[in-house]
Parts: structure tokens; C-alpha cells; sequence
């Protein structure tokens, strides 16, 4: 893998690339292929400049002198390296868990060093790293905090998360292609052209705060049960509520674009049927998705959505839904499985309240790696208490909007 110097030096070059041809006049004045060029060199100074920002960091890592901090135990030198990742991850959260505690002036200099390195900017008019950065919560803690969003917010289980290191716009092709199809070709003939459409999503970081949290010094002193639990719960609720209303009904503006913001209705029920579904309006709803998409495909509701549908009955009187009888299993309806999600609209007039679909190829979430916590000590320092507060940065937009469908409810 390239040194930190050789990657500093390519991106130089690039940048450089990329000012002589904006030198050359605006892109209105350049040619096809020099505009071409141009963009090339950009791209090439974004990809650098994150693998710049992945080997510092790594650098900043390799630094620290983990066996200071690190218990005797699966030291050795013929460790495994899943037993020096084991050691590590449990220094970084006793380091976390006492900066939660006592704050930077009460760790040792390695646990300082420790924090430190895994130390993320927070870019704010002229704020310089270091001075305004919060410190990257360990992974089991930061397992609570996504569980917590997860329960919460049911979308964010099931769309396709992409996980990246920085918040820089996020690019990618999409492509339609279901309309065209293959042909018979005769002997001695010419085979027909038919080109490939691409498009382009772009995903932003949008940044999630919990708020702050004041707690007092004899509470965090005292410690009578796990600080840094409860904490983690309550900041994940928090941000949970917030990420959970946008992913579902998001309007795209300074804001994810939600799932069922501008879903295609599959099914629009009858005049009165306002707050109320019938078993046909969901087998319509179910067929009105591709089959190619109905293996995978599961119904997204709110609680109160379920509730109106678990009183639904077959032409025999049984029950269309089905209770999940094995942990870890959801519950059933029409033979797909049920996700909750109390951030989608619940049954009302013109609302879209049931969808149905393959969420993970319908949906997509950008978040950024390495939810975080900040601490100030110093803001209420004359009431003897500390703020904390954690935010979480990541975006969501609708991908194949073939692969989901909604029940719209008629307005009257």
C-alpha cells in the first residue's frame, strides 16, 4: 500500500493537473476532452485525499504505546491478531469510559494519547481540529446506540446502509433496464444497438444531535449504575426519533428523502376508507410489485397501521395476520414478514400508511462511520454539572422505486 508521502505527493500532482486547466478559462471554454481531464483530476484528488485521511489516522494509531494501557493478559508476543484487536478495543473503552467519568483531566497520558488518535474534526466556520472534536464511541457502546435506533426505526434495519469514513457527497450510477429485452437474431443479420441509460444518486451527511444532556458531578462521581449505558440509550433514543421520521417521510430538503415521501401508490383505497385497508386493497398492493422483487419483499407499517390490519379476517374468518411464534422471527402477513416503524404515517386521510417491497433494493442510507460524544466540562461548571451530547451523521434516499409500493388512503 502506498506511504503517507507517496499518496501526499500524487494528490499535489492531481491538484496541480486540476489548476492548469482552470487556468485555462472558464469550463464553458474548454474543450470535450480537457473537461474531461479536468474532472478526472479532481475525482483523483477526492479518492487521495481519503486515503490520505485513512493513513493518517492509521499513523496516529500506531503511535500509541498500547501496552501501557493494555492488561498483561494476550500480550505476548504470539498473539493472535484478533487477541491485539481484543486488547486494544478493551483499552479504547476504558479509556471512553473514564473520559465519560472524569473528562480529559482525569485520564493518565496514554489514555489521553488512546482518545486522541481517535479524535474526529467537527467542522464548524473556522473551528480547527482538536478543539472542537468528538471522541469516537466504542463499537459495543456504539451497538447499543444503533440497536436502539433499530428499534425505533424499523427502515434502518432493513435499507441498504453504506458505510463510508468521511461525509464528502456520495455518488453512484443507477439504470433502469426492465423495458428492454433480447430479440431472435436472423442469419446474416445485423444485430440491433440498444444502449444502457445511467443516471446518478447522490448522498449527502446530514448531522443527527441527541441535544445535550446536563447530568451532575455527584451523580457521574457517585456511578450508582453504568454512566456510560444509560447514556448511550438515551442518546440513542433521541437521534433514533429524529432519523426514524426523516428515512420514512423525509422531504429531500435540508433532509433525507424518505421511503414513502414520493412512493408510488400501489393501491388507493375506496371512498371512506380513510383510516381503514381490506384484505383485497393488500393483495392488490402486494401484486402491484414485480414478482422478481416479492421474494425479498416485506410490509412496512406503524403500530397503529398494524393494529387496523391485525383486525383483518379471510373469506373463512381467519386472521391474515400471523404472530411470530419463534424469537428473532417477525410476524407475518399474506406470507411476507412485518416491519414496524413508528416514524410512517399512521392510517388518516390521503395518508400513505401501509408499503410493501424489497426496502433493501428500494432504499439506501449513507452513514457515516463512527458515532460520537462530546463533553463539556467547563460550559456548567458553576451548577457542578457536565453537558454531553452525541450526534451521528448520514443521509437516505429511494434507489429502485420499482421494488416498493404503497396503500394511499382516499382523502374523504
Amino acid at each position: 500500500m502506498p506511504n503517507l508521502q507517496t499518496l501526499l505527493d500524487k494528490r499535489a500532482t492531481a491538484w496541480n493537473a486540476a489548476q492548469e486547466f482552470q487556468g485555462r478559462g472558464d469550463d464553458k471554454s474548454l474543450t470535450a476532452e480537457d473537461r474531461t481531464a479536468w474532472d478526472a483530476a479532481l475525482a483523483d484528488v477526492e479518492r487521495l485525499s481519503k486515503e490520505i485521511e485513512t493513513e493518517e489516522r492509521h499513523a496516529r494509531l500506531a503511535a500509541v504505546d498500547y501496552s501501557k494501557v493494555i492488561a498483561p493478559t494476550g500480550g505476548e508476543p504470539g498473539d493472535s491478531d484478533e487477541d491485539r484487536q481484543a486488547n486494544a478495543e478493551a483499552a479504547y473503552r476504558s479509556a471512553f469510559t473514564a473520559f465519560t467519568r472524569r473528562g480529559m483531566n482525569g485520564l493518565d497520558n496514554e489514555q489521553r494519547q488512546l482518545l486522541m488518535a481517535n479524535q474526529a474534526e467537527v467542522r464548524a466556520g473556522a473551528t480547527s481540529p482538536g478543539s472542537a472534536g468528538g471522541y469516537f464511541i466504542p463499537t459495543d457502546t456504539l451497538a447499543r446506540i444503533t440497536e436502539t435506533m433499530k428499534a425505533y426505526g424499523g427502515l434502518l434495519g432493513a435499507a441498504n446502509i453504506i458505510t463510508t469514513t468521511s461525509g464528502n457527497p456520495l455518488n453512484w450510477p443507477t439504470n433502469d433496464d426492465t423495458n428492454n429485452v433480447g430479440a431472435i437474431l436472423a442469419e446474416n443479420s445485423q444485430i440491433t444497438e440498444q444502449d444502457v441509460t445511467l443516471g446518478q444518486k447522490t448522498l449527502g451527511a446530514y448531522t443527527y444531535t441527541s441535544k445535550l444532556v446536563r447530568l451532575s458531578l455527584q451523580l457521574i462521581q457517585d456511578d450508582a449504575f453504568g454512566v456510560e449505558g444509560w447514556l448511550a440509550r438515551k442518546l440513542g433514543e433521541r437521534i433514533g426519533r429524529a432519523v426514524a421520521a426523516h428515512l420514512a417521510t423525509g422531504t429531500g430538503s435540508s433532509q433525507p428523502e424518505g421511503l414513502f415521501t414520493n412512493a408510488t401508490a400501489g393501491k388507493t383505497g375506496a371512498a371512506g376508507q380513510v383510516t381503514s385497508v381490506i384484505y383485497d386493497d393488500l393483495v392488490d398492493l402486494q401484486h402491484s410489485i414485480d414478482p422478481a422483487y416479492r421474494a425479498t419483499a416485506r410490509w412496512a407499517m406503524s403500530d397503529s397501521a398494524l393494529k387496523v390490519v391485525r383486525k383483518l379476517k379471510d373469506g373463512e374468518g381467519r386472521p391474515l395476520w400471523e404472530p411470530s411464534v419463534q424469537a428473532g422471527s417477525p410476524s407475518m402477513l399474506l406470507g411476507s414478514p412485518i416491519l414496524i416503524d413508528n416514524g410512517i404515517p399512521v392510517p388518516a386521510a390521503s395518508a400513505k400508511s401501509i408499503g410493501f417491497g424489497d426496502i433493501n433494493a428500494a432504499y439506501v442510507v449513507r452513514q457515516v462511520s463512527g458515532g460520537q460524544l462530546m463533553r463539556l466540562d467547563e460550559r456548567y461548571a458553576d451548577y457542578l454539572q457536565v453537558g454531553f451530547f452525541g450526534f451521528l451523521r448520514l443521509d437516505g434516499k429511494p434507489d429502485d422505486g420499482s421494488a416498493f409500493r404503497v396503500y394511499a388512503h382516499p382523502a374523504t
